[in-house]
């Protein structure tokens, strides 16, 4: 398969504007010439460390990545995303009885099952992984049954892992003192909420985060334009599901008021990460307000410039 073939089957398939067949070859086949070449280099499993704000298409670029190095590579390349690895609904009710009520929702620190995720990042480091890869369903607000996990029993050679805050770095105690936004000035009002996702993030996710070899983070030009890059996610994920099924909408399925507000709980570690992880990133893509990549820098450009002339 060409790359252009690559190209508009990958379109076709995420159902993709035209402007994908500009940015593809212009940013995202280069990143994915550079995560092969260090590959290479490596000459091991590569983990590789995607950072982007919810919305910011950071999981149609880790698709395009994978498809990319398969066809073109012949590398083997699995997809594990933070977001799969949230606690179940009852997990998360029971820490809203015993540690404060917004850890019932989703999202932050403190909400995932950090040792599965440990555990499976481990198990893709074997030549045999035999290991499944976990999946969660948004729709029902659940992770889905393991049996329809994706089993994975050969070796691999580039994990993408990616997160809206995978990446981010804990804040300090003063960082804490002030809420940001009305959810926490009324909601969490002691600031137990936010210290207990911000220990969560120290004592849990910093070692997960010294796996990865190679990071790449999309940044969203602040966190203004994430709430309807996040409204966007939702109108797709209604369309989705009325199309597969004839039954109503799931609840979990939010409305764009209940989106306003679930974001919320994002808005401190997503503001901290855009001022503190492009510093840790090999490259950092900068993204305007309607998500078109603008320009790229890090401590990798060198090789990237050099990868655009190939």
């Amino acid at each position: 398969m060409t790359t252009d073939q690559l190209i508009q089957a990958f379109k076709a398939q995420h159902k993709l504007t035209s402007s994908f067949e500009n940015h593809a070859p212009e940013w995202f086949i280069p990143i994915a010439e550079l995560i092969n070449t260090h590959q290479k280099r490596e000459s091991k499993c590569l983990f590789v460390g995607l950072n982007g704000s919810q919305g910011s298409g950071k999981s149609t670029l880790a698709d395009f990545i994978k498809m990319y190095l398969e066809s073109q590579h012949q590398l083997s390349v699995a997809v594990i995303s933070l977001d799969d690895f949230y606690l179940s609904q009852q997990t998360r009710n029971h820490l809203a009885d015993t540690v404060h009520p917004l850890l019932k929702s989703r999202g932050v620190p403190g909400t995932h099952n950090t040792q599965l995720m440990s555990s499976t990042l481990n198990a893709l480091k074997s030549e045999q992984p035999n290991c499944r890869l976990p999946r969660f369903n948004k729709a029902i607000d659940d992770p889905e049954p393991e049996t329809n996990w994706p089993l994975i029993t050969k070796k691999v050679d580039v994990v993408i892992m990616e997160g809206w805050c995978w990446g981010t770095p804990e804040q300090t105690e003063q960082e804490l003192v002030n809420p940001i936004n009305t959810l926490e000035s009324e909601e969490d009002k002691n600031g137990t909420w936010r210290k207990y996702v911000n220990d969560s993030l120290k004592s849990e996710y910093l070692a997960l985060y010294q796996q990865m070899d190679f990071w790449l983070m999309l940044k969203a030009p602040s966190f203004d334009c994430i709430s309807n890059w996040r409204k966007e996610q939702e109108h797709k994920l209604r369309q989705a599901h009325t199309l597969l099924t004839d039954e109503n909408v799931p609840s979990a399925i939010m409305s764009d008021k209940q989106v306003e507000r679930f974001i919320q709980h994002f808005q401190r570690l997503t503001e901290h990460g855009l001022k503190h992880v492009p510093e840790k990133c090999n490259l950092v893509l900068q993204l305007d307000a309607q998500r078109t990549p603008i320009s790229i820098d890090g401590s990798s450009l060198a090789e990237f410039d050099r990868v655009t002339i190939i």
